[in-house]
């Protein structure tokens, strides 16, 4: 087990370094780069645009090595996934620039864009499955939670990279090629993960099932046409984690250094310390749901979001090192509270033969909803007036209500408490 978490926890942290960096940079110097004729409003709204396109092929990529990893396994999966996203993130760092190609410069990064989300919505699924299915029912999440961790990792790697390009080159030499370095270094942490992964072997689930006939033919078809309530309840429940997430590490980031006067290197520095201890609090989480079950912590993460966000934007507005970091620390917090869980949740919630397109179905359509659409929304909200901007913390309480309202929906699938089909299917398995 040991073996496996590290292999899953390395890809997703590959994958979400480079799914992050173009976060950051979106942030931080896209926008003049790649849209110069546009206001800096409208130029920071184009550069989220192009980052929303690798949300919005997450469902696809879901669906596309879903069906890859119910009809052939987790195991292939793990490869096509971390080999698209990382030639995508790597051909990023080459494209030139509005000044050079015009309007082929923004068409060329969305196309790279679209194809590192579709990389990434194979990734989760699979890293996932290969932990949740090889460990015991009665340390599920805690195991499953390391691909979890995976996150925070690419998080830091990229904006620690980031922050000491900013602190270490001159802006213009920044603008002109230091940040591109970061997404050329994506092609050497892709090789090494390939490389890591090259020994894992199949789950027993998948191996069970293939033996016996019990592959599903079309999975996704079967998903749509048996579990597409399960799959719309989970894509709203997880809504509010990417809405907080990337309200703190992309909009923050932006609302920060262009409309309080903070410096890129000081945010930075705030949201990379909230997210590290996140991280390092994922695996305590986990093992509070292997005690008291997955729904009520969700419940808990979607309350404290809810309760949060205002005081959030407050701490926020001050443009204080420690207030904002500490806003930003309470949301993080609050949004692990779920997110450690929902590894082991969603697996346990599909039946095994659909679980990989499911699960990953519901994970990354919530990441339509809340994290391609949250920099966009919280941008144009933000826009005008010279205090707090509300009308943010606002909207992510909304989606935090909503989230909670369809937890609330949701069985306990807790192994012992539960009464699902995927979880008596599994333990039949």
């Amino acid at each position: 087990m040991g073996r496996l978490a590290a292999a899953s926890l390395v890809g997703t942290a590959i994958e979400f370094f480079d799914f992050f960096v173009y976060g950051t940079a979106a942030a931080l110097v896209l926008g003049p780069l790649f849209f110069p004729t546009f206001s800096p409003l409208a130029g920071t709204l184009a550069a989220f645009g192009t980052f929303a396109a690798g949300f919005l092929a997450r469902p696809l990529g879901s669906v596309l090595f879903g069906h890859v990893g119910d009809r052939y396994g987790r195991r292939p999966v793990l490869f096509a996934s971390l080999l698209l996203t990382g030639c995508a993130t790597v051909a990023v760092g080459c494209v030139p620039t509005y000044a050079t190609l015009g309007i082929a410069a923004p068409v060329l990064l969305l196309i790279l864009r679209f194809l590192q989300g579709l990389g990434l919505g194979g990734e989760w699924g699979g890293a996932v499955l290969l932990t949740a299915e090889h460990a015991p029912a009665h340390r599920r999440a805690l195991w499953s939670s390391f691909p979890q961790v995976g996150p925070a990792i690419g998080f830091l790697l990229a904006n620690g990279v980031m922050l000491a390009l900013t602190a270490g080159l001159s802006e213009a030499d920044f603008r002109a090629w230091g940040w591109r370095v970061p997404f050329w270094a994506a092609g050497v942490l892709a090789a090494a993960g390939l490389l890591l992964r090259s020994s894992l072997a199949e789950t027993p689930q998948f191996e069970e099932m293939s033996a016996s006939g019990r592959r599903a033919s079309a999975p996704l078809a079967e998903v749509a046409r048996d579990h597409w309530r399960l799959v719309l309840l989970t894509a709203g429940a997880l809504a509010v984690g990417y809405a907080v997430f990337y309200t703190v590490s992309t909009w923050a980031l932006a609302y920060g250094t262009e409309r309080l006067g903070v410096s890129s290197t000081v945010m930075l520095t705030c949201v990379m310390a909230a997210v590290a201890i996140k991280g390092a609090a994922t695996p305590f989480v986990a093992l509070l749901a292997d005690r008291w079950g997955r729904r009520p912590l969700c419940l808990a993460g979607c309350a404290g979001s809810a309760l949060w966000m205002f005081p959030m934007v407050a701490l926020l507005h001050t443009a204080q090192p420690l207030l904002m970091f500490l806003g930003f620390l309470g949301s993080l917090l609050a949004f692990i509270t779920m997110f450690a869980v929902v590894a082991a949740y969603l697996p346990e919630l599909y039946e095994p033969r659909v679980r990989c397109t499911g699960a990953a179905v519901g994970y990354n359509l919530a990441g339509v909803l809340g994290g391609a659409l949250t920099p966009i929304v919280a941008t144009a909200l933000s826009d005008g007036g010279s205090g707090p901007p509300w009308g943010v913390a606002a909207y992510l309480t909304l989606v935090a209500l909503v989230s909670l309202t369809c937890f609330a929906l949701l069985p306990e699938t807790l192994p012992g408490r539960a009464g699902t089909r995927a979880a008596e299917e599994a333990a039949a398995v």
